[in-house]
């Protein structure tokens, strides 16, 4: 890991400790530390389900430009993938070994299960064929979608179950793509021709995803050795295949700088913890 930041799972502490400190109870700390770092799972958490709201309002609205989305987009997919190989996957396998790898590969191939068997067609932006949309379409849209976010609720409280920082750099990850989510999937609710009523409701539905993954991984402390791999190959996946190729479709060099541009942003933030 970076630095010498010391990601602390369960709230368990290496080391020797002098005779005074062996007096207390070695893990007291920790086990009070871990109540807050719940806490500020689950806040965090409404935030980015209010991200998922705020994108289906826009969508809705019509009011902005769309090139904002593109330019979230980009910056996420940067953001997150740097996120996902410097930070999640080696803390992942500091907790569960070589083994953590295999639990990558089944969350990446997870999300490819529900998105090209279960919820075929659609891709993350604004839906414009609406000749291809059907209310079924839309609602398998919605359960594919609502795996991703399920799943971005795991990774924010499998963060903060590791570490304060951890926690923190996972949930700006997944905020930078709540809104393309919460815009994708009112976007397609609209071209199946439902109202724009049931379009903010089927974005609000992708936020209350997100705090069920965070209510049952912070239920269950004792799988983070599974939950952190899983959001971390949820996370590539997002990033790699579903953002990447919406990016590399605009034209010009801006929203393919910003790519690099979330790359650094997670660098220099590393690069000022350890100093």
């Amino acid at each position: 890991m970076v630095g010498s930041r010391s990601y602390l799972p369960f709230g368990q502490r290496g080391g020797s400790y002098t005779s005074k400190a062996a007096a207390r109870p070695p893990h007291s700390k920790m086990n009070h530390e871990l109540p807050v770092r719940v806490g500020m799972a689950a806040g965090l958490g409404v935030v980015a389900a209010a991200g998922n709201l705020l994108g289906g309002l826009f969508v809705v609205r019509r009011n902005w430009s769309r090139r904002f989305l593109h330019y979230f987009m980009a910056l996420g997919a940067g953001y997150m993938l740097a996120v996902a190989f410097t930070d999640v996957i080696p803390e992942s396998v500091r907790i569960g070994g070589q083994g953590a790898f295999t639990f990558v590969l089944i969350g990446y191939f997870l999300v490819h299960l529900f998105e090209h068997i279960l919820a075929p067609h659609f891709h993350f932006g604004e839906e414009t064929h609406t000749e291809m949309m059907r209310h079924h379409r839309a609602r398998t849209v919605l359960f594919g979608l609502g795996i991703h976010t399920f799943f971005d609720g795991v990774a924010i409280a499998a963060g903060f179950l590791v570490s304060t920082w951890l926690g923190t750099v996972i949930f700006v990850a997944i905020f930078l793509h709540k809104l393309p989510e919460g815009f994708t999937i009112a976007s397609v609710v609209l071209a199946s021709g439902q109202s724009r009523g049931k379009a903010v409701a089927a974005a609000g539905a992708l936020g209350v995803a997100t705090l069920l993954g965070v209510l049952l991984t912070s239920l269950l402390q004792a799988q983070l050795r599974y939950a952190l791999p899983l959001s971390a190959g949820v996370t590539v996946y997002v990033a790699a295949t579903d953002l990447l190729p919406e990016v590399n479709r605009e034209p010009g060099w801006r929203t393919a700088l910003l790519v690099f541009a979330g790359v650094a942003s997670l660098l220099i933030l590393q690069w000022l913890v350890r100093v």
